[in-house]
């Protein structure tokens, strides 16, 4: 199971931001294409357990899932199609270039801010 992976990195880097601006982490927006190989359920599941005691426990995890598009090595037209037939929506080519849909990064993180008292 590389969520378990993937989980820890994200919460490696949002740790990292929630240290340099002070605060803990409200909420963690991805985007995960249908082609990154990640299955965003696991994800899901799994970030709780792993956030466990952090300064993300609690946070929530919303994941963004991008359309996949291509671009036709032979017509030129960019479209849209689904993840299991990567053919031109256009001519029907198989010799398309994939411009999105295998992305897997971290879009945002939002931090609650730590109160400071006045003393």
């Amino acid at each position: 199971m590389h969520e378990l992976a993937i989980c820890q990195a994200i919460l490696q880097q949002a740790a990292a931001v929630a240290r340099v601006h002070g605060g803990h982490v409200k909420r963690i927006n991805l985007r995960i294409g249908p082609l990154a190989g990640v299955e965003p359920d696991a994800l899901r599941f799994t970030f709780p357990l792993v956030a466990a005691g952090t300064v993300c426990e609690n946070a929530a995890l919303a994941i963004e899932t991008p359309a996949v598009r291509v671009e036709c090595q032979i017509c030129g037209a960019v479209t849209q199609v689904r993840p299991n037939r990567l053919l031109c929506g256009g001519c029907g080519a198989w010799r398309v270039a994939l411009l999105a849909g295998d992305e897997m990064r971290i879009e945002s993180v939002e931090l609650f801010e730590t109160e400071t008292a006045n003393v």
